[in-house]
């Protein structure tokens, strides 16, 4: 018989690209919270998710992870780089995100994101890593250090990030802050091609551990991109930001 949470499958299932969750993640993450078009970002959401509050968080991520542990000490399985963008909207009341557009380089962590509704393309992602010593080259965390990053699609750049930490401490952004939605596709070839009828999700999140969070002033920019529309989201001013490292667990997802 064969077996495999995903393909391949084979009769021990060791070959699945992504086995069953929990999936475990914890990683640094430099935040920028911006003001964005209504229209734009409105156009976006799918239809009675809610709407625009007017401005959305991008993602610059290092993560590590793990299900028991194993993958841990063969890191070519659990680390990667991602970024994201979300849309911040009202839904129901409630102040929620929306990920329409999300760029890694690893494809374990593709699947997974895949099936938690997160539209997850291949990309090269680069960010400043931060050491704990007292070295130009450490980037250490207090007022008036610099961080970068950037993401690059079929080696073209379509964002890229500054900031400059305040010394103070921030307030949590984006993913770090409010429930994140997304779509899971149902494409098939089943009976003639199909996009299928996409479900809306979000990830059934549980162990979160919030570590310290600087705040930080920033600035990000899209470029276009002949088949990427990051660029719909252009921020239309200044951004507030933060570097902080964040951990949390993944056990399955929810239907909305």
């Amino acid at each position: 018989m064969l077996t495999g949470f995903t393909p391949p499958y084979t009769s021990t299932g060791r070959s699945s690209l992504a086995v069953a969750p929990p999936w475990h993640y914890a990683g640094q993450v430099l935040s920028l919270s911006f003001p964005v078009d209504d229209e734009a970002a409105n156009a976006l959401l799918p239809f009675g998710f809610g709407r625009s509050i007017g401005s959305c968080a991008g993602h610059f991520c290092e993560w590590q992870a793990t299900t028991d542990g194993s993958e841990l000490t063969d890191p070519v399985y659990a680390q990667y780089k991602e970024f994201l963008v979300l849309i911040e909207a009202e839904r129901n009341g409630e102040h929620v995100n929306y990920c329409p557009f999300i760029y890694v380089d690893q494809d374990i962590s593709m699947v997974r994101g895949r099936l938690q509704g997160l539209p997850k393309k291949s990309a090269s992602v680069w960010m400043t890593r931060s050491y704990n010593l007292d070295h130009i080259a450490a980037a250490s965390m207090r007022r008036g250090t610099v961080f970068g990053a950037s993401l690059a699609v079929k080696d073209r750049r379509i964002a890229e990030a500054r900031v400059t930490l305040t010394g103070e401490a921030a307030d949590a952004i984006g993913l770090l802050a409010r429930r994140t939605y997304g779509l899971i596709g149902s494409p098939s070839l089943v009976g003639g091609p199909s996009p299928g009828v996409p479900k809306l999700v979000r990830a059934d999140v549980s162990h979160k551990v919030q570590g310290p969070a600087f705040a930080a002033t920033g600035t990000l920019a899209f470029f276009d991109s002949p088949r990427d529309e990051l660029a719909l989201l252009q921020p239309t001013g200044p951004a507030a930001a933060s570097v902080s490292t964040f951990a949390l667990t993944v056990s399955g997802a929810i239907e909305a």
